[in-house]
């Protein structure tokens, strides 16, 4: 594939890289959008410029992911870490919520909504460090609680849900940060679906609600009005100024998966991707994956060697080769590839074939 802007193959888990035809049309774009003779980052948000923008990007998301009519679509600010205080204060109507804790952010949604009422933990997979995610049943669930809240992709560990859990009757809610729209869902098993924009989305300052409409209107009294989803339903995500750019930059990303194909050919996609790296880490005598093999990511492949100075070096000669932002997260150390939909697979070959030439150089007799 040719590189004519000298660009690296960037396996940040976030912000991550954006495809290329995105961020070609959005160049284009900058100065004079489509004839408007202004920057979308200048023009009035209750125009009719950038509301046909809006609509035009719900409209594309709704498509793509199959949303059902009884849904909202909210493009709000503040990241997933805002929707940790967010959804108790909107869900937790008896002052009960049960959570699984997962990895890293999970946990920090769990002890966000103690804050605000009973949460419990009702499973966790910390003990071994986050390298799986925990089993449970809906028989887990604590009567009468008013939500079950999972993070479906753990960025730093590298694990994801292999299926839409089973709540039974409790509303889920699902945290999708850095896996939505890498594969096909069912929005209508979930009551609530939230996802950051920097990783399969667009640029950082968007995040992207999903909640059915019979959710709405029941927020805590102390909600502050920025944070209460009838009220952005209500005012169309307009209840103060959005973030125009990354919605307009998410419309051509939601536009983009579409015309290659949808959900389905993503999914294929990013599965050959994570095939090939998984199975050349495998045969590496240097390296160990972090995550057991039935609850691995497809977006986030995390491993490391025997020896931290060696993960150091890993990550510094792969950054000369062109291959960036391997280091995995500060909790977690080692290495961590984040392969999400705009990574291409020349990018995948080409850490592969690095992995391989690095292994034999150091691996000195290694075996596992």
């Amino acid at each position: 594939m040719e590189n004519k802007y000298d660009r690296v193959f960037n396996f940040a888990a976030g912000p991550g890289n954006l495809p290329l035809p995105v961020l070609e049309e959005a160049a284009r774009d900058l100065i004079n959008y489509q004839g408007s003779g202004m920057s979308v980052m200048e023009m009035s948000h209750r125009g009719s410029v950038f509301k046909k923008i809006a609509e035009e990007a719900e409209a594309t998301f709704r498509r793509v992911m199959g949303v059902p009519d009884n849904y909202k679509v909210l493009f709000l600010q503040g990241g997933a870490s805002t929707q940790f205080s967010a959804v108790p204060l909107n869900l937790m109507k008896t002052g009960k919520a049960d959570y699984v804790v997962s990895g890293l952010f999970s946990g920090k949604a769990f002890k966000e909504a103690r804050r605000f009422g009973d949460a419990a933990c009702i499973a966790s997979s910390e003990d071994t460090n986050f390298d799986r995610i925990p089993a449970f049943t809906k028989k887990d669930l604590r009567p009468g609680t008013d939500y079950l809240h999972v993070c479906y992709n753990n960025t730093v560990f590298g694990t994801h849900f292999a299926a839409v859990p089973d709540a039974g009757d409790v509303t889920l809610v699902a945290d999708m940060s850095s896996c939505i729209m890498s594969e096909p869902v069912d929005v209508s098993k979930f009551g609530l679906i939230y996802a950051g924009a920097q990783k399969n989305i667009g640029p950082a300052g968007l995040t992207v609600v999903v909640v059915r409409e019979d959710l709405l209107g029941a927020s805590r009294p102390e909600t502050p009005v920025m944070l209460d989803y009838k009220t952005q339903a209500d005012a169309g995500s307009m209840y103060n100024t959005p973030p125009c750019w990354a919605i307009y930059v998410a419309g051509l990303v939601f536009r983009w998966v579409e015309e290659t194909g949808g959900l389905a050919a993503m999914k294929a996609r990013n599965e050959k991707k994570a095939a090939l790296l998984y199975q050349t880490l495998e045969q590496a005598p240097l390296f160990t994956l972090n995550a057991q093999k039935d609850s691995r990511s497809l977006m986030n492949v995390t491993f490391h060697t025997a020896d931290p100075d060696l993960d150091k070096l890993f990550v510094a000669e792969a950054a000369k080769a062109g291959l960036v932002s391997l280091a995995g997260h500060r909790k977690a150390g080692g290495m961590r590839a984040s392969i999400y939909n705009a990574m291409p697979y020349e990018g995948v070959v080409k850490l592969c074939d690095f992995i391989q030439n690095f292994s034999e150089i150091y691996a000195k007799g290694c075996t596992k």
